[in-house]
């Protein structure tokens, strides 16, 4: 496994104040833990993931600190006549990174598919961004043994056709985990991961799949983001309700090292 990656999904939660002061406390962690080695810097890569809202704000407070700034979505269009959306373009512009793509609150809230999801990682990967690619699957597709062929049938319709490796990254939130309490086992993780890992490498190669992060997502927390980051094939976590306070979402980075 290459460097793990956390990553931060805060959701549509923040105003202005809090975004700033979530993003500093962060920050200020970082230049502490470079400066003294207290607190220890964590063994990982940190990115977060605001909403549009807070994108400017965060990006001026984690200035310097080394962690990379997301977006939550993106339009699969650079520009044009579509009211509401944001393009990749507009999110590099603002010093993005990251994009995430095809999060299940996006399939399911707004219907989005496979092939949009491609779409936007297409415009993504254009613009320089790397994307966060999200599938997992439902409680009831995992009750009918469906799980490895959810995940696989999404992850086939949803990568692009083309891609270098470490300009991408996927992550896998079963559904019935996210915001519920309800986390995976280590080996309901590694055994999806293994299945990801597998798919890609029939697909692109085993180099490139060796090469992709793929992030566990679902309920991550301090108590059980060690063993989680240790399961097999998990190179890292989207982490969730645990990224909005600073405490628990540097305890998890520190679980990755």
């Amino acid at each position: 496994m290459g460097r793990p990656l956390i990553a931060g999904n805060w959701k549509m939660n923040g105003r202005v104040a809090d975004g700033r002061l979530l993003a500093e406390e962060i920050a200020q962690r970082m230049h502490r833990a470079r400066e003294t080695d207290e607190p220890q810097l964590p063994e990982c890569d940190l990115l977060v993931c605001p909403p549009f809202t807070l994108l400017e704000t965060v990006h001026r407070a984690l200035a310097g600190s080394g962690v990379a700034l997301g977006a939550q979505d993106c339009h699969p269009a650079a520009s044009g006549a579509h009211t509401g959306d944001i393009s990749a373009a507009m999110l590099a512009d603002l010093g993005c990174s990251h994009v995430i793509v095809g999060h299940s609150e996006r399939r399911h809230d707004h219907g989005e598919g496979d092939a949009l999801v491609r779409a936007k990682a297409e415009a993504a990967l254009a613009e320089g961004l790397v994307p966060v690619v999200c599938v997992g699957e439902t409680a009831a597709e995992r009750d009918a043994g469906r799980a490895l062929a959810v995940v696989t049938g999404q992850l086939a319709g949803s990568l692009p056709e083309s891609f270098e490796p470490e300009r991408l990254v996927l992550a896998y939130e079963p559904v019935w985990a996210i915001g519920t309490g309800k986390t995976a086992t280590p080996a309901d993780a590694a055994e999806v991961h293994q299945a990801i890992r597998g798919a890609l490498a029939a697909r692109f190669g085993a180099g490139a799949a060796a090469a992709v992060r793929i992030l566990y997502g679902g309920s991550v927390k301090p108590e059980n983001a060690a063993e989680l980051l240790r399961a097999p094939e998990v190179d890292g976590a989207l982490v969730g309700g645990a990224s909005l306070k600073s405490d628990d979402f540097w305890r998890i980075a520190q679980a990755a090292g």
